[in-house]
């Protein structure tokens, strides 16, 4: 039986998948993409497995069947089809009040949360520094190991991987330095945050390469669970992360980068919006925007399902949905 957390002890709980997607921070897009909320869910179990046998912590307890009981959760490998439902342990996640004076008020989410919390930040790595990387803003190629003296006009992969903060329950994200970061995470070690996303990029990323792809970045969140930091939400999936295939992003990228030639008055709308909203120092953006998101055209949204399903496939090594191999349903993006 699902049991909320209380400020001394963590609760039992459950993620149920859906088909929504989200692009530019937006929320609920206007459509669904079939079968993502399987996707997201099967790889996610799929990367927490490798973890936990790697040592690495996570609020993982398996995945629940079509059929199964959320209080008897089973390992990904004993599902008979792709499950949608994943148990997990479970943490506080207060209210983070915000005043146009004041800003976030972070000592009340500590204050609110108990022993047992969501860490307020994401934690993101990179191993590659694409064209428009908002690194690219935040140093020069030398601060990063890179020789040379300005950023090249093409993806640049980083000698060492790279680790940083930003926050997580902002209405827009902002990157941290590491001392901010450290204020905001609480009692949750700044040091053992950075060291389980490196564990989490090191485990994705050798596997990646063992199927074919390229992993180039992700984030993760964390949990302060009974004194330890581990891995929450879900890691390694073609949401949190962006992966290629044979030159081709397999991630989110692709219905981002559809949206800005498919809808540019919006994606300008909502670009005006953030600025003006930084400008008045108002929280919520969205309310700046006079426009809505249009829909996808239906060949888009099939060739994107297709393109999360064939991923999940070729990643997981197993045939989980019934998509096309990953080679054609990466040539079928390209030109979208």
């Amino acid at each position: 039986m699902d049991a909320a957390a209380t400020r001394d002890a963590p609760g039992r709980g459950r993620f149920v998948f859906s088909d929504d997607y989200s692009v530019f921070d937006w929320g609920r897009m206007p459509d669904e993409l079939p079968a993502k909320g399987a996707v997201l869910c099967t790889m996610g179990a799929f990367n927490f497995e490798r973890l936990e046998a790697e040592g690495v912590p996570t609020h993982y307890r398996g995945i629940v069947p079509a059929d199964g009981d959320a209080d008897d959760p089973v390992p990904l490998p004993e599902a008979e089809t792709a499950p949608r439902e994943m148990a997990i342990d479970l943490v506080r996640v207060p209210d983070l009040p915000h005043t146009p004076d004041a800003g976030y008020d972070y000592d009340a989410y500590h204050a609110g949360a108990g022993a047992n919390y969501l860490v307020p930040l994401e934690i993101v790595f990179r191993n590659t520094v694409p064209v428009g990387s908002s690194l690219r803003s935040r140093g020069t190629p030398a601060e990063y190991g890179i020789d040379a003296d300005a950023w090249p006009d093409e993806p640049v992969s980083l000698p060492e991987p790279v680790v940083e903060f930003s926050t997580k329950y902002e209405e827009r994200d902002r990157y941290l330095s590491r001392e901010e970061a450290d204020e905001i995470a609480g009692d949750a070690s700044i040091d053992a945050l950075e060291a389980l996303a490196r564990d989490v990029n090191r485990v994705v990323t050798e596997h990646a390469e063992q199927t074919g792809f390229d992993h180039q970045d992700g984030k993760i969140e964390c949990a302060y669970l009974d004194g330890e930091v581990v891995v929450a939400d879900v890691a390694g999936t073609f949401d949190e992360n962006r992966f290629s295939y044979a030159g081709q992003q397999v991630s989110k990228e692709v219905v981002r980068q559809f949206y800005k030639s498919y809808d540019p008055d919006w994606v300008a709308a909502v670009s005006d919006a953030k600025a003006e909203a930084d400008e008045r120092g108002i929280a919520d953006w969205r309310t700046l925007v006079d426009a809505d998101p249009k829909p996808l055209p239906d060949n888009v949204l099939r060739a994107v399902a297709d393109l999360y399903a064939a991923g999940a496939n070729a990643y997981t090594d197993e045939a989980w949905f019934d998509a096309p191999d990953i080679a054609d349903a990466v040539d079928a993006v390209r030109d979208l």
